[in-house]
């Protein structure tokens, strides 16, 4: 079967950015409260196991945010202007996060242009915060179909999120890879519908077993024939 689509995870894949602790951290720091890294991580699993995103309804956004961030600064013991401090986290999140686009990402995406394949994201963000990133960064050219948790109300490593963005692309798993940087989320997501996934494995950290890259630019090798599935 040829390959005729190639998609992608964002956050370390794609893009890096400061970790969720660190920029929590830079925040709540402009607002001359101090929390350690270790605490946010704690209050973060805790707050995670409380907010479902698959019910996530983009029209409700803020108070969505809000209540999740309220509740997990009421875990960090933060006891004051906690409403305050939850809208400003939201607002300044992007501002604080330093995001950066791997140097390797151009040059693949234009590539994989040129090789006439179609191209696709799918991500475990949100439409407003990939519209914002994707925008700021010029990369929203690139993709035929951007693919997010309030697309389809479920989020990697569910089966229903690849099998969203296949159909919205015109094409059967057989007939696309996927490049992620998460073993669970991505590699075995993807595995798990079909489509032949890659971790982008750029510190060359993970075991043989998987299908691994170790820059974004191997895949023009690997697709050098896209008539023969890689």
């Amino acid at each position: 079967m040829a390959l005729k689509a190639v998609m992608f995870d964002l956050g370390l894949t794609l893009i890096r950015t400061a970790s969720f602790p660190e920029i929590y951290r830079r925040i709540l720091a402009r607002f001359g409260v101090t929390v350690s890294i270790d605490g946010i991580i704690c209050a973060q699993k805790e707050t995670e196991n409380e907010f479902d995103t698959s019910t996530y309804d983009e029209n409700r956004r803020k108070e969505f945010w809000t209540n999740y961030n309220v509740s997990l600064l009421e875990k960090l013991g933060v006891e004051e202007n906690t409403v305050f401090l939850a809208e400003q986290i939201d607002a300044l999140w992007w501002v604080c996060s330093h995001v950066q686009v791997y140097p390797d990402v151009e040059p693949t995406m234009s590539g994989l242009r040129a090789k006439g394949l179609k191209i696709g994201l799918v991500s475990n963000g949100f439409k407003q915060d990939l519209d914002y990133v994707l925008g700021a960064l010029g990369l929203e050219k690139w993709f035929d179909v951007v693919v997010c948790i309030d697309s389809c109300n479920c989020a990697k490593p569910d089966k229903q999120i690849f099998l969203y963005a296949l159909d919205k692309l015109g094409v059967e798993p057989n007939e696309a890879v996927f490049v992620g940087d998460s073993v669970v989320y991505d590699y075995e997501g993807a595995l798990g519908v079909g489509i032949k996934p890659y971790i982008i494995d750029r510190e060359g950290k993970l075991p043989s077993q998987y299908n691994k890259i170790a820059k974004l630019t191997e895949l023009l090798t690997l697709v050098y024939d896209p008539t023969t599935i890689i």
